[in-house]
């Protein structure tokens, strides 16, 4: 039979998610008062300003990077942008920009020193080796923006950056006939994440985000919950309301890089949030409670959505169940990362800046949502599953 919560049940359900998440915590609705954002709570405050550093931003005109450089220059940093010029040349006209290529040319820098170097690369450990051995002897610090798919198993509650990243072995792959430029996207993170640190030893950060949303954010994989919940009507969604999700807004993302910028922070951090989980439920109805569209949520459990082709993480973006083998997907331990200063958006800022961003776009762009159900494959979906009695 469909489950449709109302209210009064969210209420129940979430304050039973704790136990459900296996973590020994309370709900994110229930932390409320110990830090953890909910819909409707004030953003928390960027992290304190550390001293003003000298930062190289790698490229720094795509999704992530604008966001980096507006924190850096909130607080106080100096930044340099170094690119190739053929995207978004006109952004930031008063950041100082270098010309080249990671393809090797790099003569730009030549000469100049940097307290901290932000590395955006995405799946390319032959970029990242080139750009950090000539940066090894003028730059502080190498911070490198990895991934959670670094991990060869996100198995273990909670997941830590102590557990194991992909090897050659673990991911399946022959070292000696693969292509470097062409690795599976997991073991790519990994190897340049090696790269940074056998080059720049103890000198590294790697930032190991989840899945990045907000405002710009070109995927839509956060984006069709707020577009889809907004447009109203009987939604469908997955699971039983209790599965976990953490995520990362790319604001959030933008101020702990150049608060750990200005702190000289090194090691490895993961950026996903809340800190306590936050069920799939609350998710859902915090986004809801942004809008003003009359909406029920249907919950439809994976064993009836698997045989349709319906995917975690593509036609139902941003959830991902704790299935054996991904059982610490979204129960990571964030203590050390809270303790270096990130902090959280709640989920209504995040909510309405991606709706704002969202209807900023053309008309065309936003019939494209990228993941997720079109209108006609849900209510097919529906209507089935209500056919089932």
């Amino acid at each position: 039979m469909p489950l449709n919560p109302d209210r009064r049940d969210f209420l129940k359900m979430t304050a039973a998610a704790g136990g459900a998440l296996g973590l020994g915590l309370p709900s994110a609705a229930a932390a409320m008062g110990t830090g953890a954002p909910s819909a409707g709570s004030e953003p928390r405050q960027s992290a304190s300003r550390g001293r003003a550093s000298r930062v190289l931003i790698l490229g720094g005109t795509g999704f992530i990077g604008p966001y980096q450089i507006r924190s850096l220059l909130e607080q106080g940093h100096d930044v340099t942008m170094f690119n190739r010029g053929q995207t978004n040349p006109g952004l930031f006209p008063n950041v100082e920009k270098l010309r080249g290529d990671r393809n090797g040319d790099f003569e730009s820098l030549r000469g100049k020193t940097w307290d901290v170097v932000i590395d955006n690369a995405t799946s390319r450990p032959d970029w990242v080796t080139s750009a950090a051995e000539f940066l090894r002897d003028s730059a502080g610090l190498y911070y490198f923006v990895s991934s959670r798919s670094a991990y060869a198993s996100p198995s273990v509650v909670p997941m830590t950056a102590a557990e194991p990243s992909f090897t050659y072995e673990t991911a399946g792959v022959d070292r000696a006939t693969a292509d470097i430029t062409r690795l599976p996207y997991g073991l790519a993170k990994a190897e340049s994440e090696r790269e940074v640190m056998r080059i720049f030893g103890e000198r590294h950060g790697i930032f190991r985000p989840g899945l990045i949303i907000g405002p710009d954010d070109p995927t839509d994989r956060f984006t069709y919950w707020p577009v889809r919940i907004h447009r109203g009507g009987e939604v469908l969604v997955p699971g039983d309301g209790t599965d976990p999700v953490q995520i990362i807004d790319v604001r959030d993302l933008g101020d702990f890089m150049a608060h750990s910028s200005g702190e000289g922070h090194t090691g490895i951090f993961n950026l996903v949030g809340p800190a306590t989980p936050r069920p799939m439920a609350e998710l859902v109805y915090g986004i809801r409670a942004v809008t003003t569209a009359e909406t029920t949520f249907t919950w439809v459990p994976l064993e009836f959505l698997a045989p349709r082709d319906v995917r975690p993480y593509a036609e139902m973006p941003v959830w991902r169940p704790p299935t054996p083998g991904s059982e610490g997907f979204a129960r990571f331990d964030l203590s050390n990362e809270v303790a270096h200063g990130l902090t959280f958006r709640s989920l209504a800022d995040t909510t309405q800046a991606t709706l704002d961003f969202h209807f900023s776009r053309t008309p065309e762009r936003q019939a494209e949502m990228r993941p997720g159900l079109s209108a006609e494959r849900e209510a097919e979906l529906l209507a089935e599953w209500h056919a089932q009695g």
